[in-house]
């Protein structure tokens, strides 16, 4: 048993380590950098899955993930940096954070956007000082079969979210436990 805790300290250290290096510090990149990869990000997304951008027209604000770094050995972290966009138009940054326990190994990469359909849900958002997914407003992950599968009469729920873009080695692109941020962004 101690040589297990052991094993899974040293492996937290390790990944927790590994992911904040390889994650963006909030300040380190700028605003514009953040916005044109959020765009980009985002339009990669409406491009491979086209039921998307319905989504997109229809919700009230858009939360994009571009890149959130996922490292795990036992214990696991996840982090990255998005962009708020209200009518198309980008009106603040946040940081997504996580940590795991359990089965798993691996790194990779991915990118997230949050669809906010309802007034209210955005209102929770920026009025929260931390939005940890599990409270608040009701989330629902979209794969790529639900979100093709998704029409205009079938959008009830207060945010839907869609992974996209992954690249690496790692199981499982869960919310839960992850908190959400408001961040300051440089120019």
């Amino acid at each position: 048993m101690g040589i297990l805790r052991r094993d899974a300290m040293i492996g937290f250290i390790s990944v927790t380590g590994l992911t904040f290096a390889l994650a963006e510090p909030a300040s380190a990149a700028s605003a514009t950098e953040l916005i044109r990869s959020s765009d980009a990000a985002l339009a990669n997304l409406y491009e491979k899955q086209p039921k998307a951008k319905l989504l997109g027209q229809r919700a009230r604000a858009i939360l994009v993930f571009p890149s959130i770094v996922k490292a795990g050995f036992i214990v696991g972290a996840q982090t990255g940096n998005g962009v708020l966009f209200e009518g198309g138009l980008p009106t603040n940054y946040y940081n997504i954070s996580a940590a795991s326990f359990g089965l798993q190994a691996g790194v990779q990469s991915f990118s997230y956007a949050l669809f906010f359909m309802k007034a209210s849900a955005l209102s929770y958002l920026e009025r929260s000082y931390g939005w940890s997914i599990g409270s608040g407003p009701s989330v629902v992950v979209l794969d790529k079969g639900a979100a093709a599968s998704m029409t205009s009469t079938t959008l009830t729920q207060d945010v839907y979210a869609i992974p996209f873009g992954q690249t690496g080695l790692m199981a499982g692109l869960g919310l839960e436990g992850a908190k959400i941020t408001a961040i300051s962004v440089g120019p």
